[in-house]
Parts: structure tokens; C-alpha cells; sequence
């Protein structure tokens, strides 16, 4: 088996080549144009446009890859401005199509797309379970049954705003829907309740308010889990949160050991579910 990477933004691209490296497993790294990918200068990189999906699979089935991973964030496209080529364009109004539906049903489409040329989808959680969310508690602070009814219903409110795919994420401050996460993403969603009034929210010595990070009900996990990093926890810190919960075993966790040393001095607490039966 041969990886093709297909490598967007973040940590995620990096974690799934560590894993293929610990397997012994081969891979071929493939950016597209205009996605910022961060990774060490000996890993050999192919980048193509994205709407060249003729190149794309050409380079991929070159480089002898049988299996593709999906991993990191990627902007959708400015549809008007791709430059297809002919795979390329006999596909795009079926990207179009999809992508009206939301984002899960153009990454389904996408999916698809590769599978009938052959290739078997992989998950990038198959190849780094490493960075997989624990159940329980990560670090020294606990939820207290104070903030338990904020979680729950920040959860709840994640995943009906999944059901309908607009996000993944819900901050809940003393049952108050402080904001749900739409394309703008989960750092900006907490830069916006940090500039709320502190009537509304916690504060560094008054903490109050849960983030809920949750897959969507229907979501295609071989793609998109949800994610937490040492960035989560500084902004949750600076908007007052009392905690943040996830789901164990079905979401990321990166940079763990900074994730838990920055919760504990904030005095935020961590918790990977289904162990809190949330």
C-alpha cells in the first residue's frame, strides 16, 4: 500500500506522515495551488491547481499510490476562477452540484470521484490514531457539575447545527448560545465571544462557558473530524471558557502535552466523551 497524501493546512498532513513513517508505510505528498501546507523541507511535495484532477490522479497513480488520505484544511475553490483540465472540467458540474448541498456532500462527491478512478479512500485517523482524543479527562482540571449543563447543551446544539452542516462547534455560557461555528471556523467564532460584554461570559479569574467540538450526525469521518490544538485552548482561555469537551476517539488532539500544560495553568478543563455520557 502507497498513501497519497492530498495535504492541506495544519497539523493534521504532518501527524498522518508520522504514522506512515512508524508503519513503514510509502507515501506521495500532493498540494494544491494556493493552500498554505506546512511541512519539513525533505518531504517531496507535487502541487497541482485544483481543478486539474487529470494531473492530480496522473501524479498519483505515477507515484504508484493505491490509497488516498484526505488531511488538513482546505479552502473551497473560487469556482470562477478554476482553470480545469479536461477530467477536470467533465467533473466540475458535479463539484458544483455537491457543493450547493454543504461541505460534507462536495467532500463525499470528491471521495467518489477518486474511488472510480481506483483508488481505495483512507482515513487519516487509520494512519495516526496517535493523535486521536483520549476518553476522559486530558490534564489535571475536571469538569465540575456546575459547567456539566453548559457542556450538554453546547453538545446538543453542535450537533444539530451538524445535522444541517453549518459547523461542528457551540460555546453555551450559563445555558446563554453564545455563538455557533459557521465557514469562519472555530478561532474565529472564539475571537468573537472574547470581544462580547463579560456580562454575557467568563473571565481568567470567573470562568464560565463550554466549547463543544462534535462530529456531525452523517459526516464523512474518512475527512474532516473535528479538531483541538494548543491555539484552541489559548483562545478559549482568552474568552473566558470554562472548558472544552469533545468526543474521544472521533476527533484530534494536537501538540497533547501543550494542550494539557496550557489547560491546566489557565484552569480550563479537557474532556474527551463518550466517558462523561454527555
Amino acid at each position: 500500500m502507497k498513501v497519497g497524501l492530498i495535504a492541506g493546512g495544519g497539523e493534521l498532513p504532518f501527524a498522518v506522515i508520522e504514522g506512515c513513517r512508524a508503519a513503514g508505510r510509502e507515501f506521495q505528498v500532493i498540494s494544491l495551488a494556493g493552500t498554505p501546507v506546512d511541512l519539513p523541507d525533505d518531504i517531496a511535495v507535487i502541487t497541482h491547481e485544483a481543478g486539474k484532477l487529470g494531473r492530480i490522479t496522473k501524479a498519483l497513480k505515477k507515484a504508484g499510490c493505491t490509497h488516498i488520505c484526505f488531511a488538513g484544511k482546505i479552502e473551497r475553490p473560487d469556482f470562477g476562477a478554476l482553470k480545469p483540465d479536461f477530467k477536470g472540467l467533465r467533473r466540475l458540474p458535479g463539484v458544483i452540484a455537491a457543493a450547493r448541498h454543504g461541505d460534507d456532500a462536495l467532500l463525499s462527491y470528491l471521495l467518489s470521484s477518486f474511488e472510480n478512478d481506483g483508488f481505495e479512500i483512507i482515513a487519516p485517523q487509520e494512519l495516526c490514531s496517535h493523535v486521536l482524543m483520549p476518553e476522559g479527562h486530558l490534564g489535571a482540571v475536571i469538569m465540575s457539575a456546575a459547567h456539566r449543563a453548559d457542556s450538554e447543551k453546547a453538545c446538543r446544539i453542535a450537533r444539530q447545527i451538524g445535522a444541517l452542516d453549518i459547523g461542528q462547534s457551540a460555546v453555551v455560557c450559563d445555558g446563554l448560545v453564545l455563538a455557533v461555528e459557521a465557514q469562519e471556523g472555530t478561532d474565529a467564532m472564539l475571537e468573537r465571544i472574547a470581544a462580547l460584554p463579560v456580562t454575557l461570559r467568563g473571565t481568567g479569574s470567573a470562568r464560565r462557558g463550554v466549547l463543544a467540538k462534535m462530529v456531525k450526525p452523517g459526516q464523512e469521518t474518512r475527512v474532516d473530524l473535528p479538531a483541538i490544538g494548543a491555539r484552541t485552548v489559548e483562545l478559549a482561555d482568552a474568552a473566558g471558557l470554562a472548558g472544552i469537551v469533545t468526543e474521544g476517539g472521533k476527533s484530534f488532539v494536537f501538540e497533547r502535552d501543550e494542550v494539557a500544560a496550557k489547560a491546566n495553568e489557565a484552569g480550563l478543563f479537557i474532556a474527551g466523551l463518550p466517558e462523561l455520557e454527555i
